[in-house]
This record gives structure tokens, C-alpha cells and sequence, in this order.
């Protein structure tokens, strides 16, 4: 598939692992073109790849980069790797939008609720999700599937998330959280004012980003 190529007009969401097209992407990539990448076969995805391989593509071939729990299946060291491809793959004013578990958050639920680590956090689609399966990957996947990349090998607080991003490159970076989860958008270079009416980001806040001296190494 030839990743550079776009319709006149299309823009264009590149789905890291996200595992296949009938899960759902927010809507405001509603009438993007959306390009799934991923390392299990299993999905149809349009590119086939490990994300941390994103530098062997084709550079500046996609307006946003949407990678939904993913990135707390690399290790930490690796986790730079895939946010470096996250920027390869942008063009200069696109953004990745990056969702996480909030283990900040799974922890002083889990602390306050006298909970163990067998007991069920919550339910999803896929059935109830054991605070175990938060912390170290759905463990019902796992063992369907055979294979440990569906494993966490690291974990996010919101503090620990904005830094590794702004460490690899990002500019700009918005952060919430809500539902044991974090959720982070972050911005390649200056935006597209359209994006941050779409994405609801104060101006002020934006500028004020803008002019601030990137984290070093």
C-alpha cells in the first residue's frame, strides 16, 4: 500500500494497533480516510508492522496518528521508538490523540476499594477486566491468541505520559483523563487552527506552548 498518496481533499488517520476497523474511532475522524497498521495479522490491517518499525515507511503521510491502549504494550525503552514513528509518520501539522490506562488512577481505586488484583475493575465489550488485566494485559487475549504481544510491558500516569511525549519531539500537548483512562493529544509543529476548534483547545494555552523550551534529554 502506498502510504503517501492522498485524495485531493482527504485527510488521513493512521490506526497504530488498533487491532481491526469494526472497533470504533472518535468521530472526529468521521470522512477521514482511516489506514489501520498493525503487528497481528489476524485484523486486515493496511499496513502490516511492528510500531516501533514506523522509520522503515514513508515520512509525512498522515494528518493524525490514533493509538488506542497501545503503547503500554512496549517496554519503556521501546516507547520512544514508536513516539519517534509517530512523527515520522505526521506531517508537520498533524497530531497523534494517544489513550492509555491511568494506572494513577487503577491504583487508588484498587487501594480504596480493599480490592486484589483477581478482582473485576469494570466491564467492557470484551467481557469484565480484572485489575490484573489493566496491569499486565487482558489475560483472556492473551491466551486465546498466543501471543505476549497483547501483554503491557510498561504503564502511564498523566505526568509520565506528557513527559515521555514532549521528550520525543511533541510541542504541544493536551491531557485528560476520566474512566481509568488518559487520553493525550499532542501536536507535531504549529496546528492547523481548524484542529484545535475540533479538538477544543484554548488559544492562549496554545501560544503560550508554543514559545516554551522543548524538555531535554
Amino acid at each position: 500500500m502506498d502510504t503517501t498518496t492522498t485524495a485531493a481533499g482527504i485527510r488521513t488517520v493512521l490506526n497504530v494497533g488498533g487491532n481491526s476497523k469494526a472497533i470504533a474511532i472518535p468521530a472526529h475522524y468521521d470522512g477521514w480516510r482511516h489506514d489501520l497498521l498493525d503487528i497481528d495479522p489476524a485484523g486486515d490491517p493496511d499496513i502490516l508492522c511492528d510500531a516501533r518499525e514506523l522509520l522503515t515507511l514513508p515520512g509525512m503521510a498522515y494528518d493524525s496518528i490514533y493509538c488506542s491502549h497501545n503503547l503500554e504494550h512496549y517496554y519503556a525503552h521501546d516507547v520512544p521508538k514508536v513516539l519517534k514513528g509517530f512523527m515520522h509518520m505526521l506531517k508537520s501539522d498533524g497530531f497523534a490523540y494517544i489513550r492509555v490506562p491511568d494506572l494513577d488512577a487503577v491504583m487508588q481505586t484498587y487501594v480504596k476499594r480493599k480490592m486484589d488484583i483477581t478482582d473485576v475493575l469494570y466491564q467492557s465489550p470484551s467481557g469484565p477486566i480484572m485489575v490484573r488485566d489493566v496491569l499486565y494485559g487482558f489475560g483472556k487475549k492473551i491466551e486465546r491468541s498466543g501471543e505476549d504481544f497483547y501483554a503491557h510491558k510498561t504503564g502511564f500516569t498523566p505526568t509520565s505520559l506528557q513527559k515521555v511525549i514532549l521528550k520525543n519531539g511533541f510541542r504541544i500537548i493536551g491531557i485528560t483523563r476520566g474512566n481509568l483512562e488518559i487520553r493525550a493529544i499532542a501536536f507535531k509543529g504549529v496546528p492547523r487552527e481548524t484542529d484545535l476548534d475540533m479538538l477544543g483547545f484554548d488559544p492562549q494555552k496554545i501560544a503560550e506552548a508554543l514559545s516554551a523550551k522543548p524538555i531535554p534529554d
